[in-house]
């Protein structure tokens, strides 16, 4: 009772709360993962991908689980865990994950896997800036546990770079985070304050690495606690600031620093109906949001948009608005997620393609941007202001004819290539499946038009039939269509 005594002392003196865990303990809970993966080939959809290997960190949760990024294992087809002091490997699979904000959960059937393991406690408030921190991994590859320090230097909303997408709150550090620490905790008196998960390399800025903070983390675990993941709810508006005196004045609001311009509401968003072009959002759920879109929460200053971040399918949110120089109160619940992840990166999934008489049709994407490295300035175009101007009104999916398999066929057709398809034989061409459908439809010839395009492509249906095992053969396709996403 005395030993008890004295150590209880000296934990209060240094400050280090009873629920922390030791440097020997965090040792035991932390994990190597290697990862096989097969990244799909968007030039060639119709092959499965190149494989390629690649190692990360995580950590035991609660629930016999293994905390870790979604990078880390996106597109895997295996995975093994290695342990501190333990040469086994053991397999692992993925149960949950999260591409919008970069985490995963695996699961170990092996019990033993967990033996002698303790879950790696969360702390619940935002570290200070300045605070200290230690982030745990094993960086470059290396099978050796690696420990860096380094201070908090900014706490801020980021694009995170695996989607390249989406902006959550993110912590920057000076702590070295590189390639293998992805994943691995960061502590702080014995504590998990964030999940680390990318950094910066070369010029742009050097000892500056980000972690993904718990508020985060705990969305995404609160999120998956029915067994599937619902994704981030989106308020679907555009904002702009209002700190100049005379818009202000323009609009009856007094000079005190308060509100922002609700400047377009999206037409299939959460928001629509309930917020208008012209509102100016004054209080988000009792939050006094200040001219710059910024609000206090906890004693920080954060961006709007977090408080709507932390909300699950099913919530709503409450905004306090100025409307016709009149105050009024609206709630929004947000239903589903956006639908349109056109301007994502897309992981786990099969690329989907039609071909038909040699050309070749696919959505457009982010990962048809990057395959292609697209310079057509139309594809560009609805590419970058696709949810901006409401493209996705009139294309749920852009319909792309992305490359030409040279055949006698398709000789004179290389001058429509990038070109977006609008209709096939009269028939509104808004998504791949409208596609598929309208060239399954008898006919002696087909008509493709494209946006913007004054000549259409003509293709006769005998001449595709007698050229299909021909193009089929010279180019080792496998299949001629895959509308699925699945795997």
């Amino acid at each position: 009772m005395r030993r008890f005594f004295w150590l209880l002392l000296l934990m209060l003196a240094l400050q280090v709360p009873l629920s922390a865990v030791s440097v020997p303990e965090i040792r035991k809970s932390l994990v190597r993962i290697s990862t096989t993966s097969q990244n799909p080939n968007y030039r060639v959809p119709w092959i499965p991908g190149s494989l390629s290997s690649g190692t990360g960190a995580g950590f035991v949760i609660e629930g016999k689980r293994v905390l870790t990024n979604a990078h880390v294992v996106s597109n895997a087809r295996f995975l093994s865990l290695e342990r501190e002091n333990d040469p086994k490997r053991y397999i692992a699979k993925v149960q949950s994950i999260a591409h919008d904000c970069d985490l995963a959960v695996l699961t170990v059937d092996d019990p033993s896997f967990f033996e002698g393991t303790r879950p790696l406690p969360f702390e619940k408030e935002i570290p200070q800036i300045e605070s200290s921190v230690s982030v745990y991994g094993y960086p470059i590859g290396g099978r050796r546990l690696s420990v860096t320090t380094g201070v908090i230097s900014r706490i801020d909303f980021q694009t995170y770079s695996h989607s390249a997408l989406d902006s959550h709150l993110a912590i920057q550090t000076n702590a070295a985070i590189n390639p293998g620490n992805s994943g691995g905790p960061v502590l702080q008196n014995g504590k998990v304050v964030g999940v680390a998960f990318q950094g910066y390399s070369g010029d742009v800025a050097q000892n500056t690495g980000y972690m993904i903070p718990v508020p985060v983390v705990e969305r995404f675990l609160k999120d998956i606690e029915d067994g599937k993941y619902d994704h981030y709810m989106d308020i679907s508006i555009q904002t702009f600031p209002l700190l100049n005196p005379a818009q202000r004045r323009s609009l009856g609001l007094p000079d005190d620093n308060v509100g922002i311009l609700v400047s377009s509401v999206s037409s299939i968003g959460a928001s629509a109906g309930i917020l208008e072009e012209g509102d100016v959002l004054l209080k988000v759920d009792g939050h006094t949001i200040e001219s710059d879109g910024f609000i206090t929460l906890n004693g920080e200053r954060i961006e709007m948009p977090e408080i709507v971040e932390r909300k699950l399918k099913g919530d709503s949110v409450t905004f306090e608005i100025w409307r016709k120089k009149e105050k009024k109160q609206v709630s929004v619940t947000f239903k589903e997620r956006w639908p349109f992840q056109l301007q994502a990166n897309q992981y786990d999934i099969k690329p989907r393609y039609v071909l038909f008489g040699g050309l070749l049709f696919q959505p457009l994407s982010r990962d048809f941007v990057q395959a292609y490295q697209t310079s057509d300035l139309r594809c560009r175009y609805l590419f970058d202001f696709y949810v901006n101007d409401n493209i996705f009104e009139k294309h749920p999916e852009v319909i792309v004819l992305s490359a030409i398999l040279p055949d006698p066929i398709n000789t004179y057709l290389n001058d429509f290539r990038d070109g977006v398809v609008e209709e096939v034989n009269g028939a509104k061409i808004r998504t791949l499946d409208d596609l598929a459908a309208a060239f399954a439809k008898e006919s002696d010839d087909y008509v493709i038009k494209l946006l913007g395009e004054g000549r259409p492509i003509v293709l006769e249906r005998a001449a595709i039939e007698s050229a299909r095992e021909r193009i089929k053969s010279r180019y080792n396709v496998t299949a001629e269509a895959n509308l699925s996403e699945s795997l």
